[in-house]
């Protein structure tokens, strides 16, 4: 457990200053005076990660404020260990006022009634939730069993980017929003596959994803499926829907439509220029590319330094989703959400602090810092050249299935699994055996190393109570020795 000294924060006193200049009062709440001490413990992953996120710029707003960040590690490799039971255990004993959790941890711990309701938050008109992702606030709702017991102000989403010019030079049509992976990469095939690879124009840049068995995953990711089922503890890939899925990523990239990026290349950039244009999507010689919205600065900046060389027109749309499924995406998501414990000793003011996150004020200043995320309030996804913005918040979020609950599993036997996939679908991709055969050696290969570390780890369940009492009957017999020495010693 760690306290974070604000003195240690320099830049601190310079944005104090210029908030204080702006008369700026975020989330509605009222000035405090000095005196007026508080301390908030949080429950973060990291301190500093909190106090350049979050805790700086509170602090300069409210210096009567003090924060106490605690942070907790898991091993995952213990045997027996019970991660969500610690995690229980680690709030019990520390108690902090607001916790930071993962969406399965919002909806257990509100069901236990650990967490404060903040429906009437919401609620008040300050708060100004029309200005929120349509449909956000009730998905929050979900996860609290139609209550509302956890906020995010940032979220992250994938969008479908493409070249303009090149689909009217090449007479294909654009890609619209809600498209199948299937009618995506249709359109992707309809670009020529002529000339050198420096050279020519691809349809879809699917970066370093070029393994058969990375790319098939991505697609299957967004049709929930899975290659395991912790539960049953049933290896799954051996399936129709698997089948077709791999199937659909071998023509894909046995076409020749898409630009693959080799991991181990040594990179070629040698100036600032060779590194604005390294990405052949903002080089102009893809059509297509997903990507989250930090692709756009990147673009913006080539536009100015290199304008002859970058692309021009360009737009997006949404990323391809199941059909089954077309109004939500595992490529948009919410990573985790602040709470205000039931327990919490000052609940007013951790409530305050989460106002202030989920204001419109606080969306309008890091809206601007451009970290990988984006704030949950609309207001502030501003483009002057009219591209479609809403593409980023048009589908709903939704939990990938496809490593969900991994963690109830032994602790290597996901890294054993994919290295077994992988073997088999290049060898598959290479026309050494059937897919098929493939799936079928996966799968039972797979299950095998399963059972295989289901019974190590039990053999290490097992030894870790014994070792535990041999080393305790080691200690007392030091003990029993080293007080028999002394009473000799005495003796003498």
């Amino acid at each position: 457990m760690k306290v974070f000294h604000r003195k240690r924060l320099t830049a601190l006193f310079a944005l104090s200053a210029t908030l204080m200049m702006t008369g700026c009062n975020i989330g509605g709440t009222e000035n405090k005076s000095e005196t007026e001490k508080a301390t908030i413990k949080v429950m973060y992953y990291d301190e500093r990660s909190f106090f350049d996120q979050f805790g700086m710029l509170y602090s300069a707003l409210h210096p009567e404020v003090e924060f106490q960040i605690v942070t907790q590690q898991y091993n995952n490799s213990e045997p027996g260990k019970d991660l969500e039971a610690e995690m229980t255990k680690f709030i019990d004993e520390n108690k902090p006022d607001i916790l930071f959790l993962s969406s399965e941890q919002l909806t257990k711990y509100g069901n236990d009634g650990k967490l404060l309701e903040l429906d009437s938050m919401v609620e008040d008109k300050k708060f100004n939730k029309e200005t929120f992702i349509p449909g956000l606030i009730d998905y929050f709702k979900e996860l609290g069993g139609g209550k509302l017991y956890g906020l995010t102000p940032n979220y992250y989403s994938q969008v479908l980017y493409y070249n303009k010019d090149l689909f009217q030079k090449y007479s294909v049509d654009l890609p619209t929003d809600k498209m199948s992976w299937e009618q995506m990469l249709q359109l992707a095939q309809r670009f020529p596959t002529t000339g050198s690879k420096e050279e020519r124009v691809y349809g879809l840049s699917l970066g370093y994803n070029s393994d058969p068995y990375q790319f098939g995953s991505m697609i299957g990711a967004s049709s929930n499926l899975n290659f395991v089922n912790p539960t049953t503890a049933q290896v799954t890939i051996n399936t129709d829907a698997w089948k077709k899925t791999f199937d659909l990523a071998f023509k894909a990239l046995k076409s020749g439509a898409l630009h693959t990026q080799d991991p181990s290349a040594p990179s070629a950039t040698s100036s600032y220029e060779d590194y604005l244009l390294q990405d052949p999507f903002v080089a102009g010689k893809v059509a297509m590319k997903l990507e989250g919205n930090y692709l756009i600065d990147q673009i913006k900046q080539a536009q100015q330094q290199v304008k002859d060389k970058a692309i021009k027109n360009w737009d997006m749309v949404t990323v391809p989703v199941n059909p089954q499924a077309p109004d939500s995406s595992p490529n948009v998501g919410l990573s985790q959400f602040f709470a205000v414990s039931s327990q919490s000793a000052n609940a007013d003011a951790a409530k305050e602090f989460l106002q202030y996150v989920m204001s419109d004020e606080y969306a309008r200043v890091t809206s601007k810092l451009n970290r990988g995320n984006l704030p949950v309030r609309t207001t502030y996804y501003k483009d002057d050249e009219g591209h479609n913005m809403k593409a980023f918040y048009t589908l709903k979020p939704t939990e990938s299935t496809i490593y969900k609950n991994y963690d109830k599993l032994p602790s290597d036997f996901l890294m054993q699994f994919m290295t077994i996939a992988q073997q088999e679908l290049k060898s598959a991709f290479d026309g050494q055996i059937t897919l098929d055969d493939a799936l079928n050696n996966a799968q039972t290969k797979g299950q095998a190393a399963l059972l295989q570390g289901q019974a190590q780890q039990k053999d290490k369940e097992a030894a870790a109570p014994a070792s535990g009492q041999a080393s305790a009957q080691s200690s007392v017999q030091a003990g029993v020795q080293a007080e028999a020495s002394s009473s000799s010693a005495e003796a003498k």
